[in-house]
């Protein structure tokens, strides 16, 4: 039965609607709405073709960006063929408005569907997700290492975001966040089109060249807006953290910073140490192939173990530290194999992950295990490994602190090295089970426990 469109819901529909069709709003002065402060930009659009604003002369900055109207904007950005036709989403009927410039902006790789196969037009794109989008449309491929508190230091996401901010395109917050999961608002997705469509409107200007790399070696760092500390806080680093540097400034660093650039006091950070390969440490992911280990809360502990492994590999090969995996996918290996594999390929150190289980489903927090019974004598040097490491792991995960315990677990007690042994938390609690479920908490707790090889390295040598 076809059911009568009210009044209301007509005219809502075609208020959608205008405000991706000509109309004869030709100048953002003559919309009452449009911010001063990106004006120019929105002028330009309009100029170009690539926005208008709705009937009643507005531009509505405000509301946010779904899907089907950023590929539109984006579409009219590059000049694709918007005629509407029949697309490779289901969810996407050829009458829509925007069937062309999906499908056109599909065809080039620019943006893709769901798993499911849908493109969930009317989906709110986040902030996140127009990284992904602007990276791709307009074929932005350097990176300078900008950092952001709340965004993964590797990965996609990652990526996209240094690209864009890189390039000028979109920056961070003033408290050091760049907010990915964030809806993205119709002026902001207007400033960001016409960044990438005329240099004249980027952000951050300035032609700076990276000249090497600092360490953070203090608890929290204050991030500055010039070089003194008379100018404004406008974020914090915390120790262990990696920046690339432009220039001195008197005491003061100058340093790649939220799509821009911030200054840190010189007393606070360190040359990034080179190592020159001279250390060789062994990661183990616990368990493997038929022996899954724990399992609750839909997560399986080998698999949390060799993600986070893996993870670990990275942030430690990024330091010039040779790295022994133990196993580097789903295979299975028996306790003493692990060892025999580490000390037969030189390794010095050797760290084994786990995942906690428990029947009682409040208990939860972090804890590490050394073994005093190691041999050749390395008992204090596994006992300040553990410690080391289980500092950094529970303050970057938040998490309940279990401690440091003397136990003979055989993969840490049968190895003539310096050992440890985590346990990152228990899938059996639902609160520490959603963050080992998570890809940017498993990152955090990747990145610590090599900030903790670090401390260690540095302790003993």
């Amino acid at each position: 039965m076809i059911r009568k469109i009210t009044p209301l819901l007509f005219a809502a529909f075609i208020l959608l609607l205008a405000s991706f069709l000509p109309t004869n709003v030709a100048h953002a002065d003559s919309l009452s709405d449009i911010p001063s402060r990106s004006s120019d930009e929105i002028n330009y659009l309009m100029d170009q073709g690539v926005i208008t604003g709705y009937p009643d002369g507005t531009y509505r900055p405000n509301n946010s960006v779904n899907r089907q109207e950023a590929a539109t904007m984006v579409g009219r950005a590059l000049d694709l063929n918007g005629t509407k036709r029949s697309t490779s989403f289901p969810d996407v009927h050829s009458s829509s408005y925007a069937s062309g410039y999906i499908q056109s902006a599909y065809g080039k790789n620019i943006i893709t569907g769901y798993p499911d196969g849908t493109y969930k037009p009317r989906n709110e794109i986040n902030r996140g997700e127009m990284a992904y989008l602007i990276s791709k449309a307009f074929n932005l491929n350097e990176s300078s290492g900008n950092q952001y508190s709340d965004v993964p230091d590797s990965g996609a996401l990652s990526t996209a975001i240094d690209q864009v901010s890189t390039a000028g395109i979109a920056n961070g917050y003033p408290d050091g966040t760049y907010r990915p999961y964030k809806s993205i608002t119709r002026e902001e997705f207007a400033l960001l089109v016409a960044r990438g469509m005329n240099p004249e409107y980027k952000v951050d200007g300035d032609d700076l060249q990276v000249i090497g790399e600092k360490v953070v070696s203090t608890g929290i760092l204050n991030v500055r807006s010039g070089p003194s500390t008379g100018y404004a806080k406008i974020g914090q680093l915390t120790e262990g953290t990696v920046i690339k540097v432009y220039k001195k400034v008197g005491d003061w660093w100058q340093f790649a910073y939220n799509g821009g650039s911030g200054y840190v006091h010189g007393a606070y950070v360190m040359d990034k140490q080179t190592n020159d390969g001279k250390y060789t440490i062994a990661i183990d992911a616990g368990h493997g192939g038929h022996d899954g280990g724990a399992t609750a809360n839909g997560l399986l502990e080998k698999e949390v173990n060799l993600d986070v492994a893996k993870r670990v590999r990275d942030y430690l090969s990024n330091s010039n530290i040779n790295v022994v995996m133990t196993r580097d996918d789903d295979s299975f290996l028996e306790l003493d194999e692990r060892v025999d594999n580490a000390v037969g390929h030189g390794a010095d150190t050797f760290v084994s992950i786990h995942s906690n289980a428990y029947p009682n489903e409040s208990v939860s927090g972090v804890e590490t295990f050394y073994s005093s019974a190691a041999l050749s004598g390395r008992a204090y040097d596994s006992y300040k490994l553990a410690h080391f490491i289980q500092n950094r792991v529970v303050e970057a995960m938040n998490s309940n602190d279990r401690g440091v315990k003397d136990v003979p677990y055989r993969v840490i007690h049968a190895t003539p090295l310096p050992s440890a042994l985590i346990e990152l938390g228990f899938l059996t609690n639902d609160s520490d089970a959603s963050k080992l479920g998570s890809s940017w908490y498993r990152d955090r707790a990747a990145k610590a426990i090599y900030l903790g090889v670090i401390d260690y390295y540095n302790w003993k040598y």
